[in-house]
């Protein structure tokens, strides 16, 4: 019995060890609130996955974008990350508004606003530093992709170069 028991702690800390592993090749991912304590103590660029239950290329951007050890790295220096889901019924407090549920849209009204109304899963939200207006990038971003865009806003390009200028130079380390 003691040797099962043993066996069975063995185990045990084997899969928490590798659990802890695999943990740290995934996002931090924080909610409004904790990102409004955040910005109080600290301005950084904001990154926001808007996603849904239902969608295949939102479940394949967590799959392969998201769990990339350098996606991963660059967003927890660069960015706060918030995990949106369009479809939360949960009051959400944001910028002094209040953001609830719309039946009539079948989405939280807080995602009608950062998609600009166009309602694309997923959708990349980056709210610069500034905290000026967000831009959505609507689709699914292979790691490749997603790179040029994080890093024209992470290298403080937005609003200095144009995109198309920006991407023209730009070297994927990714």
């Amino acid at each position: 019995m003691q040797k099962a028991k043993l066996l069975f702690l063995s185990v045990f800390s084997i899969f928490l060890l590798s659990a802890d592993k695999h943990d740290k090749t995934h996002v931090n991912w924080i909610n409004f609130a904790e990102l409004s304590s955040n910005l109080q103590k600290e301005k950084k660029l904001v990154l926001i996955d808007v996603y849904t239950d239902w969608c295949g290329w939102c479940k394949v951007m967590d799959s392969k974008t998201y769990s990339n050890k350098k996606v991963v790295d660059y967003l927890q220096n660069k960015f706060y990350a918030v995990k949106f889901n369009a479809e939360s019924k949960d009051d959400i407090a944001w910028e002094g508004k209040n953001y609830h549920y719309s039946a009539e849209y079948r989405c939280n009204e807080l995602a009608l606003y950062l998609l600009h109304g166009q309602m694309a899963f997923p959708t990349t939200v980056i709210i610069p530093a500034d905290g000026s207006q967000p831009q959505a990038i609507p689709g699914y971003l292979p790691t490749k992709d997603f790179e040029s865009i994080v890093k024209y806003f992470g290298e403080d390009k937005y609003g200095k170069v144009p995109f198309e200028e920006y991407q023209k130079n730009f070297k994927s380390s990714w």
